[in-house]
C-alpha cells in the first residue's frame, strides 16, 4: 500500500493512543504463566502483540477478548502443552526472544520462526546467556530463526548483559524462574524495565538496583489485572509533528511515563520543545498526560547512555533534527542496524531522497539544521518505525511525499493513518 501525503497547514487534537506494545507482550506472557485468570485491558491490537498471543494460544493457553478485556487462562501447575506446529512470531523480535526465555525451561520441544525480517536478526545474543543455564537451542547457521529449544533444567547463573536490551533481559529473567538458584543480571541493565515492574505484580520477589537485579527461581505466578497505558513510542510521532508545525496544540492522556521510555520527551526539552508532562498514577507503571505546543528546536547531542530510553524514536529524532537549529548527533546507537531493518541506513537513503544531507556511522548519524525537506519516494523496508517517522517529515516537507509499504505501520499502530488525517483537518 501507497500513501501520498502533503504539508500540513495544522495540526492539533486529543488522540487516543493505542495500549503499549511492550506492556501487552509482558501482560499476556505473565499471565500466561500465572496461576488462575489473569486480565489485560486496553491491550495493543497490532500484529506484533497478536504473534505473541498466537504463540502462547498454540502451547495450549487460553486467551479470550470481552470488550477491551483479555482474559488469560494460566498454565499455572500444569505447563505448556507441546505444539503441534511452528511458532509463528510474525515481525516480533519481543516475542521471540522473550519465549525463548520462556520455553527454555520447560518440558517440551518447540521451533519458532518469523517473517523475512525477522529471520535475518540475530538470536545469538539471547541464545549465549540461556544456554550458560544449560538452555538447549538448535539455531540456523548459529545465530537466527527458524530455531529450536529443547526444554531442561536449567540453573542459576550470573550474567553481565554487554548490550542494553530489554528483550533479552527480560528472557533471563523469564528463564531464571524456572531456574535452581538466584540468577543475578549486572552490566548494562539500563534498559526499559516492564519485566522487573510487572514480576511482582504478578507475586514474583525480584531485587533490582541500578547496579543488578536478582530473581531466585522456583517463584510460582498469581493472576492479576494489568490495566495497559498508552505506548509512549507511539504517541512520539505527534509530539514530533506538533513541535514542528506551527500553532500546534496536543493533548495526550493515559501516556506510560516510566522514566526508561520517555528519554524522547527529555531530549525534545533539551532541544527547545514545549513539553509538559504530569504524572497521576504511580503503581506499577507511572502513568500521566502530555501537552504539546510547536517551538523553536535546536541541535543536541545524544550519548549511548541516553540510547536505550529512545531507540524506537531515533529514526524520528533524525526527522526531527532536519528542521532543528545546529548541530545533532547520535552515536552509541548500533543497535538501530539490527532492528526490523537497518534503521541508519534506511533513515539516511530517505533524508537524502528528501534533499538532506546526513552523515552516517556505525552508531549513529549527524545532521547540521535546519535544511529544507522536499516531498519523495519513501522506502519503508517494511519497518513501521520507518514509515511513521517519514510520515511526519512529510507534514513538512514541499511537495508531495509518497511512503511505500505504508501497511506496515499495522504492526504498532493499526489506525495510524486514520488518526493522522483527523489531527490535520480538526
Amino acid at each position: 500500500m501507497k500513501k501520498t501525503l502533503s504539508r500540513a497547514k495544522k495540526f492539533q487534537g486529543r488522540p487516543r493512543i493505542p495500549g503499549d506494545k511492550s506492556i501487552s507482550h509482558r501482560g499476556l506472557i505473565l499471565g500466561a504463566l500465572a496461576a488462575g485468570t489473569s486480565e489485560v485491558v486496553d491491550i495493543l491490537e497490532g500484529e506484533d502483540v497478536q504473534s505473541t498471543a498466537r504463540c502462547l494460544k498454540e502451547l495450549g493457553v487460553g486467551i479470550s477478548k470481552i470488550g477491551n478485556r483479555t482474559l488469560i487462562e494460566g498454565i499455572g501447575e500444569r505447563g505448556f502443552l507441546t505444539p503441534k506446529n511452528v511458532l509463528d512470531c510474525g515481525n516480533s523480535g519481543t516475542t521471540m526472544r522473550v519465549m525463548m526465555g520462556v520455553l527454555a525451561g520447560r518440558d517440551l520441544t518447540a521451533t519458532l520462526t518469523g517473517d523475512a525480517s525477522l529471520v535475518k536478526r540475530p538470536m545469538k545474543r539471547v541464545s549465549e546467556p540461556l544456554m550458560k543455564m544449560g538452555a538447549q537451542f538448535k539455531l540456523t547457521q548459529d545465530n537466527f530463526a527458524p530455531l529450536t529449544v529443547t526444554g531442561t533444567q536449567l540453573h542459576a547463573v550470573d550474567y553481565e548483559l554487554k548490550i542494553a536490551s530489554a528483550q533479552i533481559k527480560t528472557a533471563i529473567l523469564m528463564a531464571a524462574l524456572c531456574a535452581d538458584g538466584a540468577t543475578k543480571i549486572t552490566g548494562e541493565i539500563g534498559s526499559r524495565d516492564h519485566t522487573e515492574r510487572l514480576l511482582p505484580h504478578f507475586g514474583c520477589a525480584i531485587e533490582v538496583s541500578d547496579q543488578s537485579i536478582r530473581l531466585r527461581g522456583g517463584q510460582k505466578l498469581k493472576a492479576n489485572k494489568v490495566e495497559v497505558p498508552s505506548d509512549p513510542s507511539t504517541a512520539a510521532f505527534w509530539i514530533g509533528a506538533a513541535s514542528l508545525i506551527p500553532g500546534s496544540v496536543l493533548e495526550l492522556e493515559n501516556i506510560s511515563l516510566n522514566p526508561t521510555r520517555i528519554g524522547f520527551i527529555y531530549a525534545l526539552q533539551k532541544m527547545g520543545a514545549s513539553i509538559e508532562i504530569k504524572i497521576v498514577k504511580e503503581l506499577p507503571e507511572p502513568v500521566g498526560t502530555v501537552r504539546v505546543l510547536a517551538a523553536q528546536l535546536r541541535g543536541i547531542k545524544i550519548t549511548k547512555e541516553q540510547v536505550p530510553s529512545l531507540i524506537d524514536e531515533l529514526p524520528l529524532l533524525a526527522v526531527l533534527a532536519t528542521q532543528a537549529h545546529g548541530v545533532t548527533e547520535v552515536r552509541g546507537a548500533e543497535e538501530l542496524r539490527v532492528k526490523e531493518s537497518d534503521r541508519i541506513e534506511m533513515v539516511a537513503t530517505n533524508l537524502r531522497a528528501m534533499g538532506i544531507e546526513i552523515e552516517t556511522f556505525d552508531d549513529g548519524f549527524k545532521i547540521i539544521g535546519p535544511q529544507k525537506l522536499t516531498g519523495a519516494e519513501i522506502q519503508s523496508d517494511h519497518d513501521h518505525r520507518i514509515a511513521m517517522a517519514f510520515s511526519v517529515a512529510a507534514l513538512v516537507a514541499d511537495q508531495e511525499t509518497v511512503i511505500h509499504d505504508a501497511e506496515c505501520v499495522a504492526v504498532s499502530y493499526p489506525r495510524f493513518y486514520e488518526t493522522l488525517e483527523e489531527l490535520i483537518q480538526s
